[in-house]
């Protein structure tokens, strides 16, 4: 069994899907993000950058005592080595695929998050729009630079890596799917081999089981005094307002 620390955004449902892929069988352990349960040291114990997803393996690969681990890619790449699934072993095919693991991981995640953020997020937490001007346009502008690197990789491929779905399609959908609601509905007019690729993933039954998960936590209802509270949590933490924690869960491991 395999426990999973999670909360319905993109980067929870790259595992949440490996998992249904797999056919594997998991438990979900909520973290509200909005709450803080990210910087409790249970969790901190997990994954010390204070992100989830993570996942305890109660029968880890090789054996031994349960295996914690976090970061999404880290995950998934572990999962197919357990499984034997989605991720070839000959080398040459192999590299093929993590070097698109890779490049969601390092340029397209963190490039819609930071979109999202300026797009989102920053209207609640200033009230000059001016300052959010130039991270927008920046962002949104790789946003829209990457899908074209996608669009091009598609044209000549059915998925990512070649002709076989693997992780880097798993790692990769949960972010791309969502470009039509950052930056505008006809966004795919400009992009329609990721459009069919976009589709053709998520007709898979596994795709849309592991998506679903937990959905219905994101339309909890929350205060005022909690959404304050939320933003506190989200945004603007640095080492000094999570030190404490980190410590906490530091010692506790030793």
């Amino acid at each position: 069994m395999i426990d999973v620390h999670y909360w319905p955004t993109p980067n929870g449902w790259k595992v949440t899907i490996m998992l249904e892929e797999c056919g594997l069988p998991y438990t979900i352990v909520p973290v509200d993000i909005a709450l803080g349960d990210q910087f409790k040291p249970e969790f901190l114990r997990l994954s010390p950058n204070n992100r989830m997803p993570a996942i305890v393996d109660h029968e880890p690969l090789g054996g031994g005592a349960p295996l914690a681990m976090f970061e999404s890619g880290a995950i998934l790449e572990y999962l197919a080595e357990k499984t034997g699934k989605f991720l070839p072993r000959e080398p040459r095919e192999r590299y093929k695929v993590l070097q698109w693991v890779h490049w969601q991981m390092a340029n397209l995640g963190p490039m819609m998050g930071n979109a999202n953020h300026f797009k989102s997020y920053g209207k609640r937490l200033t009230d000059d729009p001016k300052q959010l001007e130039y991270g927008t346009k920046r962002f949104v502008g790789e946003v829209d630079r990457l899908l074209g690197v996608m669009d091009a990789q598609l044209s000549a491929n059915r998925y990512l890596a070649g002709e076989d779905y693997t992780i880097a399609d798993i790692i990769t959908w949960p972010w791309a799917m969502l470009a039509s609601r950052l930056i505008d509905e006809n966004v795919w007019e400009g992009f329609p081999h990721v459009k069919r690729w976009v589709d053709e993933i998520r007709a898979r039954p596994a795709v849309e089981k592991g998506f679903k998960v937990g959905l219905e936590w994101r339309d909890r209802k929350q205060s005022p005094e909690e959404e304050e509270q939320a933003r506190k949590v989200l945004f603007n933490q640095t080492n000094e307002s999570a030190r404490a924690a980190r410590e906490a869960a530091a010692k506790a491991t030793r």
